[in-house]
């Protein structure tokens, strides 16, 4: 059995006996000392080489401290109704939702102003990126054929303006669901046309003939697709099918087949990259057609799942999004706590109206063309 201690090599434990020469490590003051002739005296505490708890007995790492800045009130009073509301809607319609299955922090925020982002096509994902706290499953069971229906009445009941509906992969389908996209998105046009649209789609398996279909004729405001991280990060973070370069191509197409749409990314940070490589990830992004990006803080989403690796000043958050606007993106939101779908609606309308004064409380959020002023300071309110 190996072991190592706190400042030693791996170190051989054999078991002591009649004819055996026994090798055992021990702890002296943080140190490694040992001892191979029978009968030497010891120092320290003998390590248990032989004793392994289990899991439940096992201790846990200590989890970080979250920094000052991603402290989020609750809803209360009216906003509290709102969100109840929105939760009965959701449940009412057997749909899921990315806020609820991705654990996002922004979910009591989004839900108490009446928007919520829906997840279609199942609960769980034929993917397993390192970073997800949605469920992985090989096989899934069958696209719900009620669900365009059930979307559309989940929609109409909940007063939006503006739809976000995201996706799980199903490599398992075809076409990766494409057709299923597009009849819910349709489903949510016939019932409610004022309501703008945006699909935050898988990668479709880089399938152009797939995404092809999906756009034709869609009312689509918003085509967003995620990379997630920075190319160098890919095998790190997400599942061995997707990749940087597929995402980028995916975005450019959709730009190609319908330039009237806007296209939207986002980036995670804290996993790995550096800040310099962010500015490049926005410059590739940018280079592919893409319109409106936003960039938030990774965060775990249990002990399982990929360490947190930085919590970037949110100083930084406003160098990046200067430099998108300074390359030509039309909008961005960047923050700790910005999520890609986390008030999406707020970001498309200040796109298309740089005098709306409407705010992204812990963002800086800025849009071409937009009337001079300093975003707020992201720390003040927040300590």
């Amino acid at each position: 059995m190996l072991v190592q201690s706190q400042n030693c090599n791996w170190m051989r434990h054999a078991p002591g006996g009649k004819g055996d020469s026994a090798t055992t490590a021990h702890l002296f003051d943080g140190q490694c000392v040992g001892s191979n002739k029978r009968g030497d005296a010891l120092s320290g505490k003998p390590l248990p080489m032989a004793e392994r708890l289990p899991p439940a007995s096992r201790p846990k790492a200590k989890r970080e401290r979250l920094p000052p800045w991603f402290k989020t009130a609750l809803p209360s009073g009216e906003q509290q109704a709102i969100f109840n509301s929105t939760k009965a809607a959701v449940k009412d319609n057997t749909l899921h939702t990315v806020c609820q299955e991705a654990r996002c922090p922004n979910i009591h925020d989004c839900w108490a102003s009446g928007d919520a982002t829906f997840m279609i096509a199942g609960q769980e994902c034929t993917r397993g990126c390192r970073f997800c706290a949605v469920g992985t499953i090989k096989t899934p069971p069958a696209l719900d054929l009620d669900e365009p229906e059930n979307l559309a009445n989940a929609v109409e009941s909940m007063n939006l303006r503006h739809a976000v509906i995201t996706v799980v992969n199903r490599d398992d389908l075809p076409d990766s669901g494409a057709d299923h996209y597009k009849q819910c998105i349709q489903a949510v046009n016939d019932r409610q046309p004022h309501v703008t649209l945006e699909l935050l789609c898988s990668d479709l398996a880089g399938d152009h003939e797939a995404l092809a279909h999906l756009l034709d004729g869609s009312p689509l405001s918003v085509f967003a697709h995620n990379v997630e991280c920075v190319p160098r990060l890919d095998a790190t973070v997400r599942d061995h099918r997707a990749s940087f370069s597929q995402s980028l191509e995916i975005l450019r197409a959709a730009k190609q087949l319908r330039p009237d749409i806007l296209t939207k990314s986002s980036i995670m940070v804290g996993v790995g990259e550096t800040d310099e490589e962010i500015t490049e990830a926005l410059d590739m992004l940018r280079s592919a057609g893409v319109d409106l990006v936003t960039i938030g803080q990774y965060l775990a989403p249990s002990e399982r799942h990929l360490t947190v690796d930085r919590f970037p000043e949110p100083e930084m958050y406003d160098r990046w999004a200067q430099h998108a606007i300074s390359i030509g993106f039309s909008g961005i939101a960047s923050g700790p706590l910005v999520r890609s779908s986390f008030k999406a609606g707020l970001l498309l309308r200040k796109t298309q109206d740089p005098n709306n004064t409407e705010s992204m409380p812990g963002a800086y959020v800025y849009v071409a063309n937009q009337a001079d002023e300093a975003p707020a300071h992201l720390k003040s309110g927040m300590e």
